[in-house]
């Protein structure tokens, strides 16, 4: 005879709206850890889109993601010079904000020389970049279609291609343009800016300014060696691949991390802390019935085992449940969601160990129950 099995027919509705509370609980600690991944996955989606080996940024700077960074247009033909670099090409990245029928849209744009590193790595729907001016590649997630047109700075760009995935580290949808269309959205000033510091004797100024210069190199070179001799003799900042991936997962989104991991923690001791009060009262209700089994001779493994049958049962049907609907509304998210298969199995196997600790409270009470209980009024 299963004990726990019976005692959980007697009190079905209980028990499973009990799951059901816990399974939303578990759901959304899964959610956080799906969450923490996906902004990891988004932070080194852009760095890892150019597929280059090197990253040339501003003197004393770690950009371009984590610290803005200026350098002259020319810096890609200086490093384009280089022993064991292949290709360069020049970049710019900046977030902007615009209107699509009357909604404000936020993008990520990105600049890139058409025909060098830097711009998608696929198109899904449409072509790429064509012309020197006015055309762009956008996001999916952007809602933007083939042959709509968006206003961004002072000129009107078609959506010539789209890409799937693209998006900043702040979830933003990217959209590409060509180098010469972003300097002009990032660098030119506005006309009553420019003819203020004509007034002031200061120029108008260019827009051959560029944040990074990204660089491949042949199989043979070594990244590291690359970017010393950037270092050394360009007076420049520059990182190997694994380095800027690093400088992203550990400064972009550590605090994100650092948050997140802590109201998983939270979330996990609150699922502990209600599991031991639930198994406790249904162990309270049980005391008569406890009493009559201790009376009739039945062990004390049998009474640990009722309760902790319960609480294993709680916890893999809330899990369950709870990683069920996780995975139904994941992509309903404003933020990507990735849920991993270790990342499952590592909290199922933590919920299995927090449903035996919140389980020590009911075992404690049940094994203080005198079988005299049994033959009260």
């Amino acid at each position: 005879m299963n004990l726990a099995y019976r005692d959980v027919r007697h009190n079905l509705g209980r028990f499973l709206l009990t799951c059901f509370g816990l399974s939303l609980l578990l759901g959304v600690v899964l959610s956080m850890i799906g969450i923490y991944r996906g902004l990891v996955e988004d932070a080194l989606t852009l760095v890892r889109t150019p597929a280059v080996d090197v990253w040339v940024v501003e003197s004393g700077t770690r950009g371009p993601f984590a610290e803005a960074s200026r350098i002259p247009g020319d810096t890609r033909e200086a490093i384009a010079r280089l022993t064991g670099v292949t290709e360069a090409g020049s970049v710019t990245y900046q977030s902007v904000e615009t209107l699509l029928m009357g909604t404000k849209l936020r993008l990520y744009v990105v600049g890139y020389e058409p025909g060098r590193p830097g711009g998608p790595d696929r198109i899904t729907a449409g072509r790429p970049i064509g012309r020197s001016h006015y055309e762009m590649v956008a996001d999916r997630r952007s809602g933007l279609a083939l042959g709509d047109r968006l206003p961004l700075g002072r000129n009107t760009f078609t959506v010539v291609g789209l890409t799937d995935g693209q998006v900043s580290s702040g979830g933003d949808p990217v959209v590409y343009l060509t180098l010469l269309d972003s300097q002009k959205l990032q660098f030119e000033l506005a006309p009553p800016a420019a003819r203020r510091e004509l007034a002031r004797g200061g120029g108008q100024g260019g827009t051959d300014t560029i944040n990074a210069v990204v660089a491949r190199l042949s199989p043979n070179a070594s990244p590291e060696n690359a970017a010393n001799a950037t270092r050394r003799w360009k007076h420049l900042s520059a990182m190997t691949q694994d380095g800027q991936e690093t400088i992203l997962t550990r400064s972009v989104v550590e605090r994100a991390r650092k948050q997140i991991g802590l109201f998983t923690t939270l979330l996990l001791i609150v699922s502990a802390v209600i599991i031991a009060l639930i198994l406790y009262t249904m162990t309270m209700d049980k005391i008569r019935e406890i009493a009559t089994l201790k009376l009739i001779g039945a062990a004390d493994r049998t009474i640990i085992g009722l309760i902790l049958q319960q609480a294993l049962a709680m916890g893999a049907i809330g899990f369950g449940f709870g990683a069920l609907l996780i995975t139904t509304v994941k992509d309903y998210f404003p933020r990507r969601v990735v849920l991993q298969p270790e990342d499952g199995l590592a909290l199922g196997a933590a919920v299995l160990v927090l449903c035996v600790l919140s389980s020590a409270l009911g075992v404690r009470l049940a094994l203080r129950v005198d079988p005299a209980n049994a033959l009260g009024g």
